[in-house]
């Protein structure tokens, strides 16, 4: 798990200018624009509901436009994540809006560490945020931890069948890869991040693990969170299946053939008993 934390560390350090300079992220559209949401955040608007004075901590916020989102609705926002030079964009990205946002540096399981148990009403994990965490079980207990009794987890993420998939099959839908929790990641390689970049990274090697549906329902609930709403979608905010895709409103990718066929993200909420 230590190899794995610094590949993945490395990468995401390497990543963050990139993706804040990057048009895929807007992070001058922000600056110019007060009003201006993530696309990521704007697609769950109808579920997120009135978070005004809400205090929010946002799990692995990487470069914090989703964060700086949650702010622009009214949440008190702290932002926490791994990777320093993630939170260094972050920073500047909110200096820029003139938005005050707590950000502070720590993997998930040490959230507790230097942010204060039991002293938040929202947790938000936004999407492709699970699959860095080799263990869900320890995500869900620092999820309650963060809580206040009666606090709301919002999660939105990709959906563990699409993570089954064969991204290099471009005419079929070809399950590969473990849907289930594994001690052994998917290690991949690759030279260059998601966004339209012609910049090459060295640190091209990271690992991710899959979690069942199952699994992270379990987990939540062993640790005192109930259940409240778990809704699946047939769109992603990127090209999850090059060459079976297409890019329709609000910056969602859906299946071109049969979208019903296959769910490729989903909204879960639970809230802390008590």
């Amino acid at each position: 798990m230590d190899d794995s934390f610094a590949l993945n560390k490395a990468n995401w350090d390497e990543r963050a200018a990139l993706h804040a300079a990057s048009a895929d992220y807007q992070t001058q559209r922000f600056i110019d624009s007060p009003a201006h949401l993530s696309e990521v955040v704007r697609f769950d608007l109808p579920r997120l509901g009135d978070i005004r004075g809400l205090r929010a901590v946002h799990l692995q916020c990487h470069i914090g436009t989703d964060t700086l989102s949650l702010a622009r609705l009214g949440a008190q926002m702290s932002g926490l994540d791994f990777s320093p030079a993630s939170l260094e964009q972050a920073r500047l990205l909110a200096n820029a809006c003139g938005t005050s946002i707590q950000f502070v540096e720590a993997a998930v399981y040490d959230a507790t560490r230097v942010l204060e148990a039991e002293s938040f009403d929202l947790v938000y994990t936004g999407i492709g945020a699970l699959n860095w965490l080799p263990h869900i079980d320890a995500w869900a207990r620092t999820v309650a931890a963060l809580l206040k009794p009666g606090g709301r987890l919002f999660l939105r993420e990709m959906h563990p069948v699409l993570m089954t998939l064969d991204q290099d099959c471009e005419n079929a839908l070809q399950m590969v890869h473990s849907y289930f929790e594994h001690s052994k990641p998917q290690v991949w390689h690759d030279e260059y991040s998601y966004v339209a970049s012609d910049s090459k990274l060295t640190a091209a090697t990271t690992h991710e693990w899959n979690h069942g549906l199952g699994e992270i329902i379990t987990a939540l609930l062993r640790h005192g969170m109930n259940l409240t709403a778990l809704e699946e979608h047939t769109s992603i905010p990127w090209n999850a299946l090059p060459g079976q895709m297409s890019l329709g409103e609000g910056g969602e990718w859906r299946l071109n053939s049969q979208p019903e066929r296959l769910p490729l993200s989903y909204t879960l909420q639970a809230v802390k008993a008590g």
